[in-house]
């Protein structure tokens, strides 16, 4: 995956001085081999370090300023193995800007009730050591995400793995650029947003570049980079006759390859991770990048049609969370329905768009009018996406904040579409048509989303956590009234939850 960084998660032990020496090292063996555990886990992406049992103030606030400056941690477990009095660490926490889990765990999985003594108490404190930890957490409105079991069930270090892919992702995004190469498209209003409240928010910056800016790296493609890149396309796709060598269009599928070089030239040079476009911007260019934006993707740049920088970011960050993870990810956007009373479905596609990662088989690369930009025929991938669970992900920007808002959906085996030239997905929506497209709408939802297979909502959860942002979530469970109420609710909260951290 481009661009993409391998930072370590730093495991914490909170104890106190009073049990001396001895007992706190066995408390600091038992923390090293809790953090050796996690670390072994093939469902924990990251690297989990042990970095230290802490026991006074002074040493906890030293500990966070350190993470808080090294760019290699993404975040903290923190794990109370006894009893640590909280207001230790207040001064820490409080100051803490890298995201942190609270694991509620034990060193020992079974209790030896034949043998427990109050030694063993002492120094097995965590059922009361993280409560006291986690009313301070409370107390300070620090968001984190709490993890219940014994550090060795699968289920815990399942969990542990989507936060570290979350955080891992947050870590992305931190200083992260997007380029907009040009405007949005025009009029369209959930487009649009505001650019500084979301680098404050979410740590990555979005700027623009004139389209012409791009045309100088498109034309400095060399013949032989575009030869090696047909070449490539040739043993990747199955290419439509009329633009193998010699063929009528071979001319098209060429000067596609120069805009892939060009555009992966420019994003390189830059250090971008995502970019977008608009067909109302395209000056210079002979055609809208199609087959190049679905292969940017396929390397794990976000994107965003039509100007659509938030949805370009929240691609990235979900391609990061699912690195590694069987399945695609890829913008979306929901097209046009089949209402049959008997089985409402969404057909989801893209001018040109859709990512390859999401294909199921072989994608063909072929060439097609667009009919909208004024441009010449673009070349693209053609194929269609598996049935599997999913979902669809949008952020908005609702001016007093922004709102990430999750539709759980069931894709379904593509019917046969042989007059329309794109990638598509077809899914039907959870807990049914009418009450999530209701739902989505009242939520303010955009048509642009993030389709992934391998993410789950409990990872947008995360994120949201971390980023202090609105979530709400349109799954099996939803009931519209109650969904509206929760808008309402949620319009509160968000009005007065800058006053509660105090």
């Amino acid at each position: 995956m481009n661009n993409l960084a391998s930072p370590e998660i730093w495991f914490i032990c909170g104890s106190q001085h009073l049990y001396g020496p001895g007992p706190l090292q066995e408390v600091e063996n038992n923390a090293k081999e809790v953090a050796k555990g996690l670390d072994n886990s093939s469902a924990i992406p990251l690297k989990v370090r042990f970095k230290a049992l802490l026991t006074r103030p002074d040493e906890i606030y030293a500990l966070v300023q350190e993470a808080n400056h090294d760019q290699n941690c993404a975040g903290l477990i923190l794990w109370m193995h006894t009893f640590s009095p909280a207001k230790m660490w207040i001064r820490g926490l409080a100051s803490l800007t890298k995201p942190f889990c609270h694991l509620h765990t034990q060193y020992n999985r079974d209790l030896p009730w034949n043998d427990i003594d109050m030694d063993f108490m002492n120094l097995n404190q965590a059922a009361h050591g993280d409560r006291e930890a986690g009313f301070l957490h409370s107390r300070l409105r620090l968001n984190r995400k709490v993890v219940v079991g014994h550090y060795s069930d699968p289920e815990v270090q399942e969990r542990l793995g989507v936060w570290a892919r979350t955080i891992h992702a947050w870590h992305d995004l931190q200083g992260a650029k997007f380029v907009r190469f040009g405007d949005n498209m025009r009029y369209v209003a959930v487009t649009e947003g505001d650019k500084v409240a979301s680098e404050l928010r979410f740590g990555f910056e979005v700027n623009t570049h004139g389209v012409g800016d791009l045309v100088a790296h498109v034309n400095a493609a060399s013949d032989s980079d575009v030869n090696a890149l047909l070449d490539e396309y040739e043993t990747s796709y199955v290419v439509a006759k009329e633009m193998l060598k010699g063929g009528a269009r071979r001319d098209d599928l060429v000067y596609g390859a120069k805009l892939e070089l060009g555009m992966r030239s420019f994003l390189k040079e830059g250090g971008y991770k995502g970019f977008t476009d608009t067909f109302e911007d395209l000056h210079g260019l002979r055609q809208l990048p199609g087959l190049a934006s679905q292969r940017l993707m396929a390397d794990g740049y976000g994107f965003g049609g039509e100007g659509d920088w938030k949805t370009s970011a929240l691609l990235r960050a979900i391609k990061v969370m699912a690195h590694g993870l069987d399945g695609g990810t890829s913008f979306m956007e929901d097209y046009t329905y089949h209402l049959d009373p008997m089985g409402h479905q969404v057909l989801g596609a893209h001018m040109l768009e859709i990512c390859p990662s999401i294909a199921k088989g072989k994608p063909s690369l072929e060439i097609h009018p667009l009919g909208i930009g004024g441009k010449e025929d673009p070349v693209r991938l053609v194929f269609d996406a598996p049935a599997g669970d999913a979902i669809n992900v949008s952020l908005v920007d609702m001016g007093n904040r922004f709102r990430l808002i999750v539709n759980e959906v069931k894709a379904v085996d593509v019917p046969s579409l042989p007059k329309l030239p794109v990638a598509r997905a077809v899914w039907e929506c959870k807990p049914d048509f009418k009450t999530a497209i209701a739902a989505w709408i009242y939520a303010g939802g955009a048509h642009h989303t993030v389709y992934s297979y391998p993410v789950t909502t409990e990872f947008i959860e995360d994120f949201a956590t971390i980023a202090g942002v609105e979530l709400v979530v349109i799954d099996s469970d939803t009931k519209l009234r109650e969904f509206k109420n929760e808008l309402r609710q949620n319009d509160l909260y968000y009005a007065l939850a800058q006053g509660l951290r105090v």
